[in-house]
């Protein structure tokens, strides 16, 4: 018997008056416990979702009719400037679904138990690299119960902890974090970002960290980016200019004790009337180097690629002229790296859509005496990213989506692989003057660990720095990695993770999990949460479908803009792979996935209702029609194309789930989810989309509902305290567990 069955069985067994929970000869769940269970399953269904009104919109696009009969979910739209603002009668409307939710998840057998059962598995601690400045080691570390991550400081890499900066002292809801942490050459001073219920608008402030007390200085507009001048003069910053437009993004520079109007701009977004296409791309970066003689500055011209200048920043600051000196300017690639000394170290995606790292000079900076360091890797190993240590470079490679380090001099030549605890994801932490580095590894069955490494001695056992201890046995589950055949022939990996000695008999309730866009690759990572999943039988597999970077920039291309369908049809041949290989059948597997993954699970729910019993749309893109209309997201038009665009507007047409739901589908159960505060993708999308299923579906809601949960005090889900974390986990998993048959078994 399945652990998390028997304790439904169980609970809801000892809140029927005589009920006794086990059968004394069997131990198994008794025929009363059994019938209170489903007792209580029946209480849930006689939910219904609230009726929702229509009022049709009709726009016609490049002369096609489209009809939007939820136009209102989407809020006020008479300010262009904020278009979606919500208005009251969106906020009733949605208090009611989130109610209707409520009485549905709350009301399923055992989910009490559920809850308190991921709590302990979610009360694992958390711990982020140190950066190091002389002596002192800045890092981020969540204990046990605590809401958010805290900071401490070590002098020495075996220093006693000294707790910072503790967010609860900031704001005792536990809805406050800190996003990031910058110190100073020095480490007397440490810039920290801050930002309250999810909505990533971080606010600088910088913390005196001998006097332990924190300066009145407070920089607004979603700060990030942040670089010291080496003497702690000043630092390099990116903001927003004005945080209501996402578009207005700067780089600046503070310079310490002048007040935050003296601050001066390096470089800013352009406008509209001065170049449309620059004007909806991310926009500028920059950074300090480390000596503080040069600045390095980017201008993303789409999602893939970017331009890159160099600049003498001490001739910026005396003379006020930005002198640019031209590394890449538009070339179609990406450019990025760190200035050692006076030579810029690149990683770039020109020529190489692998990634190869160059050397500049910036007296010499056209790419005819750009100098080859690290070729692009003849067994098609993708470099992920590069930092520097004292003469060394530790390139990261992603090898069958697994992360791989080798080691190399500043000429380029090998020294040897960094010996790492397993497959999994890595990455090192280096500093300029030192060898000694720190190396971040997890995997699906390795907590987030900090070791600490030698660069000259890369065969040598990682030394353990510091790792959460965790209530399970990771050597109790097994992690495999499979291929199979998409839709179009080509080859897709995908990692599959259960408890040792499963059986493949064709009836394990299963997850599978994707994203599919950006360039992000999907790598082995620790969830303690999915641990009652695998103790309760369950199998979790990830899939590293087209459009993200597993397997380099040609990967990418091929599932963004006209290409997107690849991506689903990846998904769609990940879950038949899983049918053929007997982990699973139609009737016990679910879909997941947030954010661009819920755009992939919203077109698994239109495209292949048969294929799943249930989905989970977290945070979704739904309406790609309009997506390009609210809040940051014409900067996201390069990756998936504008309805502007007559060819473009037909691939939209083709997949955008919100208008290609059918009215009398069999749909399988949703579990749709936004958060109010959602500065990336707007929360109009989940509520449009669960109205126009609710109203479409041909199945019984009684057994497969369409659920919307709108959380009023979080935004993407960033920033979230253990205790909402902990109930959004409760509610995925025991809607899953109740659609999956794990409830009545």
């Amino acid at each position: 018997m399945r652990r998390a069955t028997l304790a439904a069985l169980v609970a809801a067994c000892l809140g029927s008056a005589g009920c006794q929970a086990l059968d004394p000869s069997s131990g198994r769940p008794s025929r009363a416990a059994r019938s209170a269970a489903s007792e209580s399953l029946a209480i849930v269904t006689q939910a219904r979702p609230p009726a929702t009104s229509t009022r049709p919109v009709v726009d016609r696009i490049h002369g096609v009719r489209i009809r939007d009969d939820y136009r209102w979910l989407e809020g006020d739209n008479s300010n262009p400037a904020r278009m979606g603002s919500p208005t009251d009668e969106v906020g009733r409307w949605t208090d009611e679904q989130n109610a209707y939710t409520r009485a549905v998840l709350d009301g399923l057998p055992g989910r009490p138990e559920l809850e308190a059962r991921l709590r302990s598995l979610m009360e694992v601690g958390s711990i982020s690299s140190p950066k190091v400045r002389g002596p002192r080691h800045f890092y981020s570390k969540r204990e046990g119960n605590q809401a958010q991550a805290s900071v401490f400081m070590r002098l020495g890499p075996g220093g006693e902890p000294r707790l910072l900066l503790d967010p609860m002292v900031l704001d005792a809801s536990g809805l406050t974090t800190i996003s990031w942490i910058e110190p100073s050459a020095d480490g007397r001073l440490l810039a920290f970002g801050s930002y309250r219920a999810g909505d990533e608008n971080s606010t600088l402030r910088v913390l005196d960290v001998d006097a332990a007390t924190v300066t009145p200085l407070e920089i607004p507009g979603k700060v990030s980016s942040v670089s010291w001048a080496p003497d702690s003069s000043g630092f390099v910053y990116r903001n927003l200019q004005d945080v209501a437009n996402p578009y207005s993004g700067q780089v600046m520079y503070h310079a310490m004790g002048r007040p935050v109007s003296e601050d001066r701009q390096i470089i800013r977004q352009f406008r509209p009337d001065e170049d449309a296409k620059l004007a909806t791309t991310y926009g500028p970066g920059g950074a300090l180097s480390r000596d503080g003689r040069w600045l390095v500055l980017s201008y993303a011209t789409d999602t893939r690629n970017n331009d890159l200048f160099l600049a003498d920043f001490v001739s910026w600051r005396t003379s006020g002229t930005l002198e640019r000196i031209a590394v890449a300017s538009g070339l179609p690639a990406s450019f990025g790296g760190t200035m050692v000394g006076d030579t810029f170290y690149m990683l770039t995606t020109l020529d190489a859509p692998n990634g190869r790292i160059v050397a500049v000079d910036p007296r010499r900076p056209e790419r005819a005496s750009w100098k080859v360091v690290v070729p692009e890797a003849a067994d098609g190993g993708v470099i992920a990213g590069f930092d520097v240590g004292k003469g060394l470079l530790a390139v990261t490679y992603l090898r069958s989506a697994s992360s791989d380090i080798r080691l190399f001099d500043l000429r380029g030549k090998e020294t040897g692989s960094l010996r790492l605890p397993g497959l999994g994801t890595a990455s090192v932490a280096a500093e300029l003057e030192s060898t000694q580095a720190f190396l971040s590894f997890t995997s699906y069955n390795a907590p987030p660990s900090i070791f600490r490494v030698d660069l000259t001695t890369p065969d040598a056992a990682p030394e353990l720095w510091e790792r959460p201890s965790v209530p399970v046995d990771p050597a109790t589950i097994e992690v495999r990695q499979e291929w199979y055949r998409s839709r179009d022939g080509t080859r897709v990996s995908m990692f599959i993770v259960h408890r040792k000695g499963l059986a493949l008999d064709g009836d394990n309730p299963t997850i599978l999990y994707g994203y599919g866009g950006f360039k992000v690759s999907m790598t082995p990572s620790f969830s303690p949460a999915l641990w009652s999943w695998f103790e309760d039988g369950g199998v979790y597999a990830v899939a590293n479908l087209r459009g993200g970077g597993e397997y380099g920039q040609a990967w990418h291309e091929a599932g963004r803009l006209a290409r997107k369908q690849n991506v689903f049809d990846d998904f769609i041949a990940a879950a038949e792979h899983l049918i053929d290989r007997r982990y699973t059948r139609p009737g016990r597997l679910a879909v997941q996935g947030g954010s661009n993954g819920g755009l992939l699970t919203g077109a698994m729910v239109t495209q292949r209702p048969d294929l799943f019993r249930a989905a989970i749309v977290g945070v979704p893109l739904l309406d790609m029609l309009r997506y390009q209309q609210f809040l940051m997201a014409r900067y996201w038009v390069p990756e998936y194309g504008s309805s502007e665009s007559a060819a473009q507007f037909d691939v939209l047409r083709a997949y955008s789930p919100y208008h290609n739901i059918r009215t009398g589908t069999a749909y399988p159960a949703v579990l749709v989810t936004a958060g109010e505060n959602d500065t990336r993708v707007h929360p109009l999308h989940a509520r449009k989309m669960a109205a126009a299923l609710q109203a479409a579906t041909a199945s019984d809601p009684a057994e497969r509902p369409v659920l919307l949960w709108v959380d009023r005090e979080a935004g993407h889900g960033q920033g979230k305290p253990l205790d909402l974390r902990v109930r959004d986990a409760a509610d995925q998993r025991i809607f899953l567990m109740w659609q999956l048959g794990m409830l009545g078994e």
